[in-house]
């Protein structure tokens, strides 16, 4: 069955005022984390809460941190899971070329390791890829998934770079030897530009800019955040990572897990349309429209998210 909510956002705010913790915008801080060692790396973790665990998934170039205003609405009832990709966050930062595969070889390895069961996936970005890929080749773990801001069909993987429209340009730059370099590594454009202001209504704040900022230091210690690019699947290439996106959307159209779509406008991952193919074709799914904004939908959403989360579980 499908449902379609609309989020009256004024409403939203009044009532989630009255709960017991507070306007989660309030939050800063990040939160204490736990650390496995992964294939001889710590990965740090948020680990809040008992019962049903519910994993929250980041993807480029941020960190559990982009959670931290939705993860509040869910401890009451349920342990909420937070990795930091490996490079990523307070996780270790081991030479290695940060590949999709080295990428998903450190995450399933740490979601193996805590040994989750019934488990609810919350998805953003690259974290929805590798989210996908784990629900799909971990069925006996993974019971639910909720996305937004997601690598979803038909937009993904990416026929051409002309089908970009007007990414294309920045993303043949990112993918150019060099050039990909002075942007990420000197000039930190994921962070400082697109973090700050191409993805949401308003421009973050310097604490929250300094938190993103904080694991990233160097020009070196960018290196995922320019890899992370260079692994988005346009044209069969990388032919690794367009066959597991090919494998992920055929699951995601498919399976019958219930799932959970916040979509935006106009987005940067789900425009309309794609919202559109996907309300059509992918089994169990509810969509939630909250608004317009960009990528980054936490930073503008985050009681709306939460709540909405919250709620779904209730039925799921």
């Amino acid at each position: 069955m499908k449902r379609r909510t609309f989020i009256q956002t004024g409403a939203t705010a009044v009532a989630i005022a009255a709960l017991p913790f507070g306007s989660a915008l309030s939050q800063l801080a990040p939160m204490p984390k736990s650390r496995r060692n992964i294939h001889g790396s710590d990965m740090a973790y948020v680990d809040q809460g008992s019962g049903r665990p519910i994993v929250f998934l980041h993807g480029n170039p941020t960190s559990s941190y982009l959670w931290r205003n939705i993860i509040p609405y869910v401890t009451d009832t349920h342990r909420a899971i937070a990795p930091d990709m490996i490079g990523m966050g307070d996780s270790a930062k081991p030479d290695i070329d940060y590949t999709y595969e080295e990428q998903a070889a450190h995450l399933h390895g740490l979601l193996d390791e805590l040994d989750l069961r019934d488990a609810v996936l919350v998805v953003h970005d690259w974290g929805s890829g590798l989210g996908f890929h784990y629900a799909r080749t971990r069925p006996e773990r993974v019971s639910g998934i909720v996305f937004m801001e997601s690598t979803v069909p038909p937009f993904f993987p990416i026929p051409s770079y002309e089908a970009l429209g007007p990414f294309e340009e920045f993303l043949r730059g990112v993918s150019t030897d060099g050039v990909g370099e002075e942007m990420v590594l000197k000039q930190n454009v994921f962070i400082d530009q697109f973090l700050r202001a191409g993805g949401t209504n308003k421009p973050l704040s310097d604490a929250i800019m300094a938190e993103y900022n904080r694991p990233f230091p160097t020009p070196e210690s960018r290196k995922p955040v320019l890899q992370w690019p260079r692994e988005i699947p346009i044209a069969g290439e990388p032919e690794n990572v367009f066959a597991v996106a090919d494998a992920n959307n055929k699951w995601l159209v498919s399976s019958e897990v219930p799932k959970l779509l916040f979509h935006v406008s106009p987005g940067a991952m789900v425009p309309p349309q794609v919202a559109q193919h996907l309300e059509a074709n992918v089994k169990n799914l509810e969509m939630v429209h909250l608004g317009p904004v960009g990528h980054f939908v936490q930073e503008d959403y985050p009681d709306e998210i939460g709540k909405g989360i919250a709620d779904w579980l209730k039925r799921n």
